[in-house]
């Protein structure tokens, strides 16, 4: 966000009732013609000077709370979403949704959890192998990205998620994931847990750890540290 500044009445009060309501159409603009959530730090640099956006956001969201549309906070930005309670009337229109096989939804809860991992990691974790078909369909449904090469032997790829997961998921942060009494409480995971079972702090920062590498020439052959080249 941007900081502090006068409140919506003070502003009008001082005559710049003109200034935020073009702020306003200039943000709800912006967010209406993108398709993929806006940061606040964005929206501020097309506002006139003097408006803080989070007041202009505010507005928004109270303006459009009760209509069609709601303003959301997702994938660290800001985005228009169909109201909840109104969603059924547009499933005969949207796309169907993409169905995963219960073993890309084990893969991609572990990147989610645990990233950056290698594959590796995720089949030690699920304890069986972990089919590149599976890993590839997550990258083509832009949910899961090639981070870097861990600095270990064989130098294996690392894996994340991306702002699209987030988007998908309606998550604004990654740690929005639940934790693990979140999980016991909804029964996802009950009857299933070990005494030394812990859910990790989900962490999606783009920058690489001090253990990892860029992965480098994409264009060569990319081996995944698991087994050789990836066909």
């Amino acid at each position: 966000m941007t900081g502090t500044a006068a409140e919506p009445e003070d502003i009008e009060a001082d005559g710049g009732a003109e200034a935020f309501s073009q702020a306003l159409r200039v943000v709800e603009a912006l967010l209406f013609a993108s398709a993929v959530p806006l940061t606040a730090e964005a929206l501020s640099r097309a506002i006139p000077a003097g408006i803080a956006v989070e007041q202009v956001l505010a507005r928004l969201v109270e303006s459009y709370a009760l209509r069609g549309v709601n303003l959301r906070q997702v994938a660290g930005g800001w985005a228009f979403r169909t109201a909840p309670d109104l969603g059924y009337l547009l499933a005969a229109e949207a796309e169907p949704p993409r169905r995963l096989s219960r073993a890309a939804l084990e893969v991609l809860s572990i990147i989610a959890y645990h990233q950056p991992v290698t594959r590796a990691e995720i089949e030690e974790i699920r304890g069986v192998a972990t089919a590149k078909g599976t890993l590839d369909i997550l990258l083509e449904a832009g949910w899961v990205r090639l981070r870097g090469r861990r600095r270990s032997p064989g130098r294996p790829i690392t894996y994340g998620t991306t702002p699209g997961f987030l988007d998908h998921f309606g998550l604004d942060r990654i740690d929005d994931l639940p934790g693990l009494e979140e999980l016991k409480g909804t029964g996802f995971i009950e009857g299933r847990l070990t005494r030394d079972l812990a859910v990790p702090v989900p962490d999606d920062d783009p920058g690489l750890r001090d253990d990892e590498d860029p992965l480098g020439d994409l264009f060569g052959p990319l081996d995944d540290g698991e087994g050789g080249p990836q066909g």
